[in-house]
């Protein structure tokens, strides 16, 4: 008599559309990685990030991120000696060494490109059975950075995203981003030795981001009950 409401139950269940893309933005927080710095939480600055995602499946996406924030670092919170150190932002030359303070702060522009794989698949459960609101994530990928100098960079980072409503996103993403340069700081090899490879002895810095994003292009209805 009853036996269809089980399956008319799960029909419901997965009544909502699933969703390819998502656009969205956020504020977060740098810390520059180098030789005046060996800290991930020493000289966080402000950051903001707009960002957009393609999301071939609930277990995985492709993002692609822009983001604008400031590094600082200097030589008086450093823990390392440093056998050649700028005076007034001109680095020092000779065999002497140079203590006078020195400091910098930088804006620097990151692009990413990323792959993001969830250990979960990701919904509100109503789009795709199974799938979880919160859910952790990797991600890795390459990009540019322009911070004083312009340098290729790739990234590691894991993170949590949370289904905040059928098309509201909130993640928040912790990144380690290298870079090719050792630039970025003003000083280059301060201990005489050439860098060498495509990230060693190289400046670098970490991300910490919040971002809100809407979703977009619904999956066609003939196919978006698929289990992928």
């Amino acid at each position: 008599m009853l036996w269809w409401m089980p399956a008319l139950a799960e029909a419901s269940a997965q009544g909502e559309p699933e969703y390819r893309a998502e656009i969205g933005g956020g504020v977060g927080l740098m810390s520059y990685q180098g030789d005046l710095n060996g800290s991930i939480i020493k000289g966080l600055q402000p950051a903001a990030t707009l960002m957009a995602k393609y999301k071939p499946n609930p277990r995985m996406a492709w993002s692609l991120a822009v983001s604008y924030g400031n590094l600082k670092g200097c030589y008086d919170e450093s823990v390392t000696f440093l056998p050649s150190t700028p005076e007034q932002g001109v680095p020092a030359e000779g065999n002497m060494p140079s203590l006078a303070p020195y400091e910098f702060k930088q804006g620097v522009i990151d692009v990413a490109a990323g792959y993001e794989y969830n250990f979960l698949p990701y919904g509100t459960g109503r789009e795709y059975r199974g799938a979880k609101p919160l859910v952790p994530f990797i991600s890795l990928g390459l990009g540019a950075t322009s911070a004083g100098a312009t340098a290729f960079n790739a990234h590691l980072g894991a993170g949590v995203k949370y289904k905040m409503a059928q098309r509201w996103n909130l993640t928040l993403l912790w990144r380690a981003v290298f870079t090719t340069t050792d630039k970025i700081d003003g000083l280059q090899d301060p201990y005489g030795i050439k860098s060498q490879g495509l990230f060693k002895n190289t400046d670098g810095y970490t991300h910490l981001q919040l971002t809100l994003s809407y979703d977009l292009w619904a999956k066609c209805k003939t196919c978006h009950n698929e289990y992928e």
